[in-house]
């Protein structure tokens, strides 16, 4: 009996496939680059064929590797979440390129709305927020300023990633997990429905949005062209609900943080929405059976990509694991301090006006204080997170890391020094994939719930906090004050 599982997780910079043995372990893996474009300041686009192209690239490897289609039990999706594509229903082929969830091009849409007196419907409603993070703008954007998408009528379709790899690996399928639908900010959330009083605010026709659908069971099956057999897709997740699954996030106040392109931190709040004061984010962190689990969200635009940014831009690095090598190099960042606001601010302030800044160099500043400063940064932000969440009346007691950053010891015990509490790092780092095998494995049957999925998560390394009380006051004293100056 076949009981592998494929996972495609289309991300923000690469997509991969991987294969994962009923136990968790990951048997085989394959990866592409995903080329990103910035036609003007503010935009960032995708190619949607070559998210596809690359994606079925990736599958058809991994298949290989498993001996063929036919060792496979089931497929999972995990995905980057946010970002549009406009597609026809005819054709199958995409209406442009995709709008990257970075992209910031609806900031003065989300103003107008804002001061219109939209936002506490969006935030009811939906448990976010207006800002151009989310999908609704971009759709509502490209609908006024994309003439060959009002042309194409019936025709049009609009979806997440993992809309429109269903589609392609089915045939025509139109659907949408109810993570990735509840991040669009057009989706009930209590209800789990498109909120027709949103569409009309947004000017959004109900018939080019995909159906919501559970996030495991029976959600269609890959065209054999594709892979060489019917393999059921059995589980769906956006990427930051999949890590949360996969850090077995499972119960109230568990909390995890995925340090990737972005940084993510979900807290599971239970069978209800938390909509809390602060300007967290409420957001459905899975749908079984009809019934939804939700989770609060805080999100930072810029984590793995300032190191990007540190290696290709300034040429500071030659690699990005170096970062670990150079924050040692020194004792101290030296009072180099920086605010990565590289695409705005994001949770608890959400300005998508707020530009970057580094602050506190000297004649005496090396390399080495600038790269363990922007690994400080990560501590930083998710310290003022930490205190959001505690304030909204959902505390961590410890935190599960994940995400590429997360290998790196020299950030994952900052991280524990930066919060005052432990911090936890499974053995695996990619969780993100795993939290979709976990959903595609309870989809498929081969376990019969979440709960016991989890055991597919595997062992975990803990990092505690070496630092007093007095120094981590001081040190994000002196955070507040870099954020002020950046915001004043």
């Amino acid at each position: 009996m076949a009981e592998t599982i494929l996972v495609i997780d289309a991300g923000t910079t690469s997509t991969r496939a991987m294969l994962f043995a009923p136990g968790g372990e990951r048997l085989a893996s394959a990866q592409r680059p995903l080329a990103q474009s910035w036609p003007q300041p503010g935009w960032v686009e995708h190619d949607p064929e070559e998210i596809w192209r690359s994606s079925l690239a990736c599958a058809r490897e991994v298949a290989e590797a498993a001996g063929g289609a036919h060792r496979i039990a089931a497929l999972g999706i995990t995905n980057q979440r946010e970002t549009i594509i406009f597609w026809s229903r005819r054709t199958g082929r995409a209406f442009g390129p995709a709008i990257v969830w970075q992209d910031r091009r609806t900031a003065g849409m989300c103003q107008e709305m804002r001061e219109a007196g939209h936002e506490p419907l969006v935030r009811a409603c939906t448990g976010l927020l207006l800002d151009p993070y989310f999908s609704a703008s971009k759709i509502a954007w490209a609908l006024a300023e994309r003439p060959e998408l009002g042309e194409a009528g019936d025709d049009l379709l609009v979806g997440t990633v993992e809309s429109w790899l269903v589609f392609n690996l089915t045939g025509g399928l139109h659907v949408s997990d109810a993570t990735n639908a509840s991040r669009t900010a057009l989706m009930d959330i209590h209800r789990g429905c498109w909120d027709d009083d949103l569409l009309v605010v947004w000017g959004i026709p109900r018939s080019v949005l995909p159906a919501i659908v559970d996030c495991a069971g029976a959600i269609g099956r890959c065209d054999p062209a594709h892979l060489g057999a019917a393999i059921p897709i059995a589980g769906m997740a956006g990427d930051q609900q999949a890590a949360a699954i996969g850090q077995a996030c499972l119960a109230p106040g568990d909390a995890k943080a995925t340090y990737g392109t972005g940084a993510f931190i979900l807290s599971n709040s239970g069978d209800a929405p938390r909509i809390g004061d602060l300007r967290l984010l409420a957001t459905i962190a899975w749908q079984l059976e009809g019934k939804r689990s939700y989770a609060l969200e805080g999100s930072l635009f810029v984590a793995g990509s300032l190191i990007q940014w540190l290696r290709d831009s300034l040429g500071l690095l030659a690699h990005a694991a170096d970062s670990e090598t150079m924050a040692r190099e020194v004792e101290s960042s030296a009072g180099v301090r920086i605010v990565p606001a590289f695409a705005g601010l994001g949770a608890p302030h959400w300005r998508p006006d707020a530009r970057g800044a580094i602050s506190g160099l000297g004649l005496d500043t090396k390399p080495a204080h600038i790269v363990r400063a922007a690994l400080e940064a990560m501590g930083d932000q998710t310290k003022e997170l930490m205190q959001a969440f505690g304030a909204d009346g959902a505390p961590w007691e410890s935190l599960r890391i994940d995400g590429g950053m997360a290998a790196n010891d020299w950030m994952a015990q900052d991280l524990a020094d930066a919060l005052g509490i432990a911090v936890e790092r499974p053995d695996m780092v990619e969780t993100t994939a795993l939290g979709a095998a976990m959903l595609t494995a309870v989809g498929c049957s081969i376990y019969p719930d979440l709960q016991a999925a989890s055991a597919m998560r595997g062992p975990a390394r803990a990092f505690s906090p070496r630092t007093s009380t007095a120094d981590r006051a001081a040190r994000h004293a002196g955070w507040q004050r870099a954020v002020a100056a950046l915001l004043a």
